[in-house]
């Protein structure tokens, strides 16, 4: 049997803290998935390397689901702007047809 070594494990346990998950408020030994009953309440809990504890609470899963992934907007990074393809005989381009001199097949 091979044992983790414990600076590994200890390692992998505190990548985890802070870590957030939504629980729906229910009674008894109710249906807990999220799917089930998007309008019940959620308590947020929060991973703190040895139990969740509640963070926040959420009136429904739409709300909850704004809690635990947050919408992100990034600006475009300053710099150069990309530059459509250019003219050119890459591998896979079609070669650009001959110039021709108006008549192609001579007209009778």
């Amino acid at each position: 049997m091979d044992d983790e070594p414990l600076k590994d494990w200890a390692e992998r346990r505190d990548a985890k803290i802070g870590r957030l998950r939504a629980v729906p408020v229910v009674s008894g030994d109710g249906p807990r998935g999220s799917h089930l009953q998007p309008d019940a309440p959620r308590v947020i809990e929060r991973w703190n390397g040895h139990a969740w504890e509640p963070h926040a609470f959420a009136a429904n899963l739409a709300e909850a689901k704004a809690i635990l992934y947050p919408v992100i907007t990034e600006s475009a990074p300053p710099g150069p702007v990309p530059k459509p393809l250019g003219s050119g005989t890459g591998k896979y381009r079609k070669p650009h047809a001959p110039a021709s001199d108006g008549g192609g097949r001579a007209q009778r």
